[in-house]
């Protein structure tokens, strides 16, 4: 199995590389950037955030018809939300193999605290392999130092390290022999 992460021009600059290398280490897949082609959707200015379902929407459409063999994660700068929540730091629609994070909470200065971009990179491979790994089956974990933990607040974000419980690389081992299975078939 193989990840794309499309990378939107307003997302921040020069973090691809250093996100999408921890994202391997953590899933141990490899991992793609490339810049995104798909227009994104769903801002709602009395909000001022992006609708996560509707970006989904087109993110999944445009990888059916560009027949996009690998899982793909949109990484972008705008605040999402869905129906129902205030916000969201990512959402992944796992049928589809797609997933969108927003780089807007993962940032010091969204809390008027001193950016780092180290904080950053850290935050958006977590997320990011968080949802990827709903891609690849795996569920939420109760295990608050887990990267399938799911987080409400960017301290519980950041209080999660860089890796899978030991569950859940069980879990994603036992996907991926499944996986392996099928397609030998």
């Amino acid at each position: 199995m193989e990840i794309l992460i499309f990378w939107d021009d307003r997302a921040p600059p020069g973090l691809q590389r250093p996100v999408a290398r921890a994202i391997e280490s953590i899933l141990m897949v490899p991992v793609a950037v490339g810049e995104n082609p798909v227009p994104v959707r769903g801002y709602v200015g009395r909000r001022r955030q992006a609708d996560a379902q509707t970006i989904l929407d087109y993110l999944a459409s445009y990888r059916r018809h560009h027949f996009i063999i690998p899982l793909v994660l949109l990484v972008i700068s705008q605040d999402l939300f869905q129906p129902g929540k205030d916000f969201l730091f990512g959402l992944a629609r796992p049928y589809e193999g797609v997933a969108v994070i927003s780089t807007t909470r993962h940032s010091n200065e969204y809390y008027n605290r001193i950016a780092d971009d180290d904080d950053l990179v850290a935050r958006i491979a977590r997320e990011g392999a968080h949802e990827l790994g709903h891609l690849l089956g795996l569920g939420h974990c109760e295990d608050t130092s887990c990267i399938m933990y799911n987080p409400s607040t960017l301290d519980e974000l950041d209080g999660k390290s860089m890796m899978l419980c030991d569950g859940c690389t069980q879990k994603l081992e036992m996907n991926e022999n499944l996986r392996d299975k099928v397609n030998d078939r």
